[in-house]
């Protein structure tokens, strides 16, 4: 077995179509040669792919990102990233070559990727596709903030629905809502009520792990899906982003604002479809407002509930 392995990762050192691993944290784990030097990766190194992006975006290599706002581009493109089990898109590289790139999702978050080289196609058949794929794109995205709109967090809960029942939680949902925000728009107007939008959508989504998704479903209120998560994990991971917000200043000559949000917690039970676990994680999201907002609730008919503070 030893020596089959060994010979497989031989055939995959020679072969010039790109491969490479990533962790369920979106580390590099494995790249063999030709998808190091298309990345500008050494040997050894194993960096997180938003980072690896980053590098090569400043330094005008790797692949070609057109947009002016690289943090926004990496948002909206994290936002869907490793969200479903299998994708296919076209991306061009700085030295010419155009990519056919998949990525496969195993369910335990780590993600394959082979690219092949399909620089020989029609330019005007590369175009169509290029085309398609942005409209894709648009149509998943929230215009405003850059995360993932109502459609895709939506298809989200389906999947995350429809996983088999194992040993692990199905997983959780949960409902954001950014605190008094029409007192914002009212006080300040509707562009500093954008302003927040975006500063909250950037602040969660550092702390969104690449299995989950989160994203705007309308106004101020968010979602996010964590799949394979219990509800005290689930706990754990939204006080961190309470943390973060209220230390959030995003007016400039305004030091002294700041703003909250208030959340509901709803982990997934047998039975449920999107509709009707949304529907508790919202009135978990409620009871958290009738408690003095800038806090956290969990849905108090989730048989761990009692495992659990709220």
């Amino acid at each position: 077995m030893a020596k089959d392995i060994r010979r497989l990762f031989e055939l995959f050192e020679t072969s010039p179509v790109l491969v490479a691993a990533y962790d369920e944290f979106d580390r590099l784990r494995y790249a063999n040669a030709a998808f190091r030097s298309a990345y500008f990766l050494e040997p050894d190194e194993m960096p997180l792919w938003p980072d690896l992006m980053r590098r090569n975006f400043h330094a005008r290599r790797g692949t070609v990102i057109c947009i002016a706002d690289f943090e926004e581009w990496l948002r909206s493109t994290q936002s869907r990233r490793g969200k479903v089990g299998y994708r296919a898109f076209e991306t061009d590289l700085f030295d010419g070559r155009w990519l056919w790139m998949t990525e496969t999702v195993e369910k335990d978050g780590w993600m394959l990727c082979v690219a092949t080289d399909v620089t020989g196609l029609k330019a005007k058949t590369r175009a169509v596709r290029q085309d398609r794929d942005l409209a894709i794109k648009a149509s998943y995205t929230d215009e405003l903030t850059g995360v993932a709109n109502r459609r895709f967090v939506t298809a989200r809960i389906d999947d995350m629905l429809q996983q088999p029942v194992g040993q692990t939680s199905p997983g959780c949902l949960c409902v954001l809502d950014i605190d008094r925000f029409k007192s914002i728009n009212d006080q300040f107007g509707h562009q500093t009520g954008d302003t927040i939008l975006r500063d909250f959508a950037m602040r969660i989504h550092r702390l969104v792990r690449r299995t989950d998704c989160f994203g705007r479903v309308g106004g101020e209120e968010f979602v996010l899906t964590l799949p394979a998560t219990p509800v005290e994990q689930a706990k754990l991971i939204l006080e961190r982003m309470l943390a973060s917000v209220r230390k959030s200043r995003p007016l400039q000559g305004r030091p002294d604002f700041g703003y909250t949000f208030s959340a509901g917690i709803a982990g997934a039970q047998p039975g449920d479809t999107a509709i009707s676990l949304y529907a508790r994680a919202d009135r978990a999201l409620y009871m958290a407002k009738l408690a003095g907002r800038d806090r956290i609730h969990l849905d108090e008919t989730d048989p761990d509930r009692s495992a659990v503070a709220g």
